[in-house]
């Protein structure tokens, strides 16, 4: 006998799609990142202090542990969020955010959400990825161009798509930039997914066929986000491991080759907020 908790819950008679493909994009939400911000800064008496105008979110936070660890970062006190800590520090004389661990597409845009209330004007993820096909040396960089919407977080944001793509002129201006650390550097096409182990044979071989160059987590949520609220974001994929590679797995080369990165990918963002002023 089958109860009433086991019985599958009928498609809505409003809509007869899928909960994920049913979004009122236009709709005003009920829950405002605006809130949040002001919730924290009354709990904590925090002012609307001035924020840098460039953060980089760095997904995997091991690079933002060993600058804390060596007195390179100082804490933004005045980053008003529940979930992170923001810590500043100066790329060419300029302020710049960092913040660490915002894995997956939810938490990414979530932060970002809360960045573009904040009064800051570029976000830059930095992530580790996986290669897809062979066109690119391990390791290597990827500037993400667009993105394959495998993954939840954009469909909130935009109708559905196969890829949503990231602005041009940011993707040039980190390009540019990026050319200085001294890895091989591609732009193009990345594929996002919600399930870093659910990668098959499969898959790899159909999004290389489509001209994938690197699978990672975050960018077609955050180039969603990035596009639906007008909000400048970038991605910048280390590619550091592939099914076929031979040699060292995960190898993000030294504490100096990751900070160039990082301060590479700030030097791309003011260079396209100056192209625009």
């Amino acid at each position: 006998m089958t109860s009433r908790m086991d019985a599958p819950e009928k498609p809505s008679p409003s809509s007869g799609r899928l909960p994920l493909l049913d979004h009122p994009h236009d709709a005003p939400s009920e829950f405002r990142p605006e809130d949040l911000v002001d919730a924290v800064r009354g709990q904590r008496g925090l002012g609307a202090s001035t924020l840098p105008e460039v953060c980089i979110l760095d997904f995997d936070g091991d690079l933002t542990d060993a600058m804390v660890e060596s007195g390179e970062l100082t804490r933004c006190r005045e980053w008003a969020c529940f979930h992170t800590a923001m810590w500043s520090f100066e790329v060419d004389g300029r302020r710049c955010g960092l913040i660490d661990r915002t894995i997956g597409g939810p938490y990414a845009v979530l932060v970002a959400e809360q960045l573009a209330v904040s009064g800051v004007k570029v976000a830059v993820g930095v992530t580790s990825a996986g290669r897809i096909g062979s066109e690119l040396p391990v390791p290597g960089l990827v500037v993400a161009e667009r993105a394959v919407r495998d993954e939840g977080t954009s469909y909130h944001c935009l109708p559905p798509s196969e890829t949503v793509a990231a602005r041009p002129d940011l993707v040039d201006a980190l390009a540019t930039e990026l050319e200085a650390v001294g890895l091989p550097i591609r732009r193009g096409l990345v594929w996002t997914t919600d399930a870093p182990y659910r990668e098959t044979a499969e898959q790899i071989a159909r999004y290389a066929a489509r001209g994938a160059l690197a699978v990672e987590m975050q960018a077609a949520s955050l180039f969603a986000f990035a596009e639906a609220r007008r909000f400048a974001v970038g991605v910048v994929a280390h590619v550091t491991n592939a099914p076929e590679h031979d040699e060292e797995q995960f190898d993000k080369g030294t504490h100096d080759l990751q900070r160039d990165l990082l301060h590479a990918a700030c030097r791309g963002a003011y260079r396209y907020l100056e192209g625009r002023s």
